[in-house]
């Protein structure tokens, strides 16, 4: 059985050792870090520029828990069950594509219209993260940079992952027309 860890383990760390009175192996072992490291934490050597995350804000540790490690320096913090699991990993959200990526955009739509002529504008926008105009300016081959635009993988380009890319091929493969 493997032990469940706390989110943010170094920041958790941090804030333990910089606000309660647990040890070092304690904290060590609630956060899943070495006790060496949670000493160099303690003197300023590792995690210098990581602020403090509060794990009973977050509702990873309550403080009864922590006042009863306090006191019995061999007891063991126990995370709140399930704490870590209840945030949504899910979210449906916009996906961010950093600027020098951008650019690199107008490729990868080239490169899935050239290559798998049968997927669909919202198949594009999942993977790529674009718009329908700018979609339908490269089919149209209307895009204002057009010249310059060459088909590139979308993977190899950071766009999507492989993953993602082969399920949405397999979805094209499936619901293609057969002659």
């Amino acid at each position: 059985m493997t032990q469940e860890l706390p989110l943010m383990r170094k920041a958790t760390a941090v804030w333990l050792v910089e606000n309660t009175a647990l040890t070092f192996a304690q904290i060590a072992n609630f956060c899943g870090l070495h006790e060496l490291e949670v000493q160099g934490i303690a003197d300023g050597d590792v995690a210098s520029g990581i602020i403090g995350q509060n794990p009973i804000i977050s509702g990873q540790l309550s403080r009864e828990e922590i006042a009863r490690c306090e006191k019995t320096p061999d007891a063991s913090l126990i995370l709140i069950q399930g704490a870590a699991s209840q945030i949504k990993t899910n979210e449906k959200r916009s996906k961010y594509t950093p600027i020098a990526r951008r650019q690199d955009k107008p490729d990868g739509i080239f490169y899935l219209l050239k290559y798998y002529p049968e997927i669909t504008n919202s198949q594009i926008k999942k993977l790529v993260g674009t718009t329908d105009k700018m979609i339908d300016s490269i089919r149209s081959r209307a895009h204002w940079n057009m010249k310059n635009i060459k088909p590139r993988d979308v993977v190899l380009l950071g766009l999507c992952s492989q993953s993602q890319f082969n399920e949405v091929i397999a979805y094209v493969a499936v619901a293609k027309p057969k002659n």
